[in-house]
């Protein structure tokens, strides 16, 4: 009875994928930071030797994010593959635009021409979106395919990006003007408006109880360290407060490490699968059909399993 009670749980409660580990979550965790980080070095006109810096910087995020990705799959050269369906696949969009990206970042780093550099920042925007389409089309994962999924990643990693290039700035004694200032203050913001709005929807559109568990338990956390503190330091940077430099790494870092933190969580810890959901209960003979329902989307309880 127990083992017939546990079968039935697994047909019915949505699971935690297990297919996505670390080196999955870490390509969506460097890449988009990278991608971001690599359009606002393409507006910021900073100087050559601080320019290469930060596009070296945005280079190694997303190399680093598709090396993991490239190791996690069994057969790697497999990975030739990818390349084959550009027509229907973010994913292979997501290839195309890395090896064009590389392409450029390259001719970038060797010249700073603004030319390459704005090409650069604008092939970073397209790794980015590509990424964030990416989660959004595993349609099996309710905390994935949510419109609003793909806002939020795009959000986290602009904003990441501009905290990164408030990194670099800083340990290169570089002075980060009022308006890169202001911009990464309106980058939170967004990125805290944006993050609402999915919670909120996923809250709305009745998700699995495993995942909202885990996005809430984040959430106190995230606007607090993300957001409200870098807008602190960032709003004493502005009123003159000493240890400018100081004040800005440390936003820049609390911006960074708040996304790939949600971003983990997103992939890794809420991706549940949707588990059994009916438009409406069927009626035995000529009844009218029930209510919808979603008798899997929380734990069976007695089974521990869910």
């Amino acid at each position: 009875m127990k083992n017939q009670a546990k079968r039935i749980s697994d047909l019915l409660s949505p699971r935690q994928q297990r297919n996505w580990d670390w080196r999955a979550a870490t390509n969506f965790i460097a890449g988009g930071a990278g991608g971001g980080l690599l359009l606002f070095v393409s507006i910021a006109g900073l100087e050559p030797d601080v320019a290469r810096a930060a596009i070296l910087l945005g280079l190694g995020l997303i190399a680093a994010g598709l090396t993991c990705v490239w190791f996690e799959i069994g057969r790697p050269w497999r990975a030739l593959n990818v390349y084959r369906h550009f027509a229907t696949s973010w994913m292979t969009r997501e290839a195309v635009a890395a090896l064009v990206l590389f392409a450029a970042g390259g001719m970038a780093l060797l010249t700073v021409q603004p030319l390459f550099v704005v090409l650069t920042g604008i092939l970073g925007l397209a790794f980015l979106y590509s990424q964030a389409r990416i989660l959004a089309a595993n349609k099996g994962i309710p905390a994935w395919r949510h419109p609003r999924s793909v806002s939020l990643m795009v959000a986290t990693g602009l904003t990441e990006g501009g905290g990164f290039l408030a990194c670099v700035l800083a340990m290169a004694s570089s002075t980060a003007d009022v308006r890169l200032l202001a911009g990464l203050i309106a980058l939170i913001v967004i990125r805290a408006f944006f993050w609402k709005m999915y919670l909120g929807g996923l809250i709305a559109d009745g998700a699995p109880d495993g995942a909202l568990k885990v996005l809430r338990d984040i959430d106190s956390k995230f606007v607090l360290f993300g957001h409200i503190l870098p807008v602190l330091a960032i709003v004493a940077v502005l009123a003159g407060m000493p240890g400018r430099a100081g004040l800005v790494f440390v936003a820049g870092i609390l911006v960074v490490a708040g996304g790939w933190s949600v971003k983990y969580a997103l992939v890794r810890r809420a991706a549940f699968t949707q588990g059994l959901a009916l438009l409406h209960l069927p009626a035995r003979g000529r009844g009218p059909a029930g209510p919808a329902a979603k008798p899997g989307w929380k734990p069976i309880s007695g089974t521990g399993v869910g």
